[in-house]
């Protein structure tokens, strides 16, 4: 049976990952900060799905919470989603530079370190997969949000490049809106986001799992977004940093 760990995985994508990976007959070890939360998520899941589920409480802001998935990691898994992440309300320079340094904490060294704890198992099986969640978001200029997401994706594509000629696939995930309790926990105000924008979770990661069996190295979900991308790179940053910060974060 494979087996796949995935963080943030109480709560949105992380959480339609983790359906979709049990119902494809995944194990799963499942990690998050919030440790009832875990046990009722695995429960959950064990008795709809009939899986092994782990679960091992980890704050990824930390040293010794990354440690802890490090070590897990090193005993062998066939697919890593780092999922965990969040964001800040209004504009980045309000922030705290420890909230902000906490943020680059959870989306890029976490990821780098958990990259690199999951790989050394996988190359030498020479099979396995690793899923950065980051966002469109990369792709335009809005502060620290964006500009961890774009390290995620450019990181990603270079790992990627690295394991060229080898069965191992690293792939960074670019959603858009989706409805989850992202904007609600940073204290977002999404009223102005409109209808048409937002995805499902289920679906964002429907497109992951396709575009990852296609070898993919940067998976945007929904036509839509696509065209939004395409589109944003086209126009001169400033401006597209403009839409963005009308449009909010993710």
């Amino acid at each position: 049976m494979p087996s796949a760990l995935i963080t943030g995985a109480t709560a949105g994508i992380g959480a339609a990952f983790a359906r979709r990976l049990a119902a494809d007959g995944f194990s799963l070890v499942l990690v998050a900060r919030d440790e009832d939360r875990l046990g009722a998520s695995a429960e959950s899941l064990r008795l709809r799905y009939g899986v092994g589920v782990e679960v091992l409480p980890a704050d990824l802001s930390t040293d010794e919470g990354l440690g802890k998935v490090e070590k897990r990691l090193a005993e062998g898994v066939d697919l890593l989603v780092n999922n965990a992440g969040f964001g800040h309300p209004g504009s980045f320079l309000d922030v705290p530079v420890a909230g902000e340094l906490r943020m680059l904490k959870v989306h890029c060294e976490a990821v780098l370190r958990l990259t690199m704890a999951a790989l050394p198992g996988m190359r030498e099986r020479d099979r396995g997969a690793v899923i950065n969640v980051a966002s469109v978001a990369a792709f335009f200029t809005r502060g620290s949000y964006s500009a961890s997401k774009a390290w995620v994706v450019s990181y990603s594509e270079s790992v990627a490049a690295e394991l060229t000629g080898t069965r191992v696939r690293v792939m960074a995930l670019c959603p858009g809106f989706v409805r989850t309790e992202f904007h609600e926990r940073a204290s977002m105000d999404t009223s102005g986001i409109p209808a048409f924008l937002w995805l499902s979770a289920d679906d964002v990661v429907r497109e992951a799992m396709r575009d990852l069996a296609r070898g993919r190295r940067v998976s945007v979900p929904d036509l839509r977004y696509k065209v939004i991308v395409g589109v944003g790179r086209l126009i001169p940053r400033g401006l597209a940093g403009q839409v963005s910060r009308r449009l909010g974060r993710e």
